[in-house]
């Protein structure tokens, strides 16, 4: 999107949206000059690692939702989902099976109004404008409900979402869906913790993101591991989102390992 472009209803061009620093990241075009300029500060924080672990962050989605799929799961809410680009979680999963389903779920519009056109997908895939600290409009929402059955298995997932709401907020979201989901079901986390980031660009990371529309909230190990209670962490555990069942021979690691992954089987 070029500066001079207007921005859609209920967009604050004054202010960085977290979904659109992502965009711009991963290479997207669905982002304005407020979003490069935060995101362009990042990266003069962490350098080049930070596109690597970005890349590395999407892949461990693609990988666990490939996971998933193909141990049975036909149903994905993906929280937190961010603006629609390569390896999507729906072309994930319906590559596996045409008939799963999958609800999006961002407080951004830019997100609801590009995820719109999946709506075209055969009605298998939705798009719903809520945010995470509401998870009474995600499931009540009428998309969720015609597309989630949560008497039956699913995924929810909040990949790289979770640093962004406080401590109550995030156990909270991740306690309000584990109530709700059946036996067998999965949960998938990526989180931000410091690594080997030093304080002080951990520090400044935090006041590019607080004038934006969420602050960071990086969480210990132990802190995130605490977010899968309730479930089994499968193997390798919560590890470094690049090294989560990966097979590739040579697998790139960054420099900082600040985001971790796991997916965890609801007891």
């Amino acid at each position: 999107m070029s500066q001079d472009e207007s921005a859609p209803r209920g967009i604050d061009l004054t202010v960085p949206s977290v979904a659109r620093i992502y965009d711009w990241w991963l290479g997207g075009k669905d982002n304005f000059a407020v979003d490069r300029a935060a995101a362009e500060k990042l990266l003069a924080l962490v350098g080049e690692d930070g596109r690597l672990v970005i890349r590395q962050n999407r892949d461990f989605l693609g990988r666990a939702v490939r996971f998933l799929s193909e141990s049975g799961i036909r149903q994905f809410l993906d929280i937190g989902a961010g603006i629609p680009t390569r390896g999507n979680v729906h072309e994930v999963a319906q590559e596996v099976d045409p008939e799963a389903r999958v609800v999006y779920v961002d407080n951004d519009p830019i997100v609801a109004t590009h995820g719109r056109a999946l709506l075209r997908n055969g009605g298998r895939t939705g798009v719903v404008e809520a945010d995470m600290r509401d998870p009474e409009k995600i499931t009540d929402s009428p998309i969720t409900r015609d597309l989630i059955d949560f008497s039956q298995p699913v995924a929810v997932l909040f990949v790289s979402v979770l640093h962004f709401v406080d401590d109550d907020e995030a156990a909270r979201a991740v306690a309000y869906f584990r109530e709700l989901m059946a036996p067998g079901s999965y949960m998938v986390i990526a989180h931000g913790t410091q690594g080997r980031l030093t304080e002080q660009t951990i520090g400044e990371t935090r006041r590019v993101y607080e004038k934006s529309t969420a602050a960071l909230n990086d969480r210990t190990p132990e802190e995130i591991a605490e977010l899968f209670t309730g479930f089994e962490l499968l193997s390798p555990g919560l590890v470094d989102v690049a090294d989560w069942r990966n097979d590739n021979e040579f697998i790139e690691h960054s420099r900082g390992g600040y985001v971790l992954g796991g997916v965890g089987r609801l007891l």
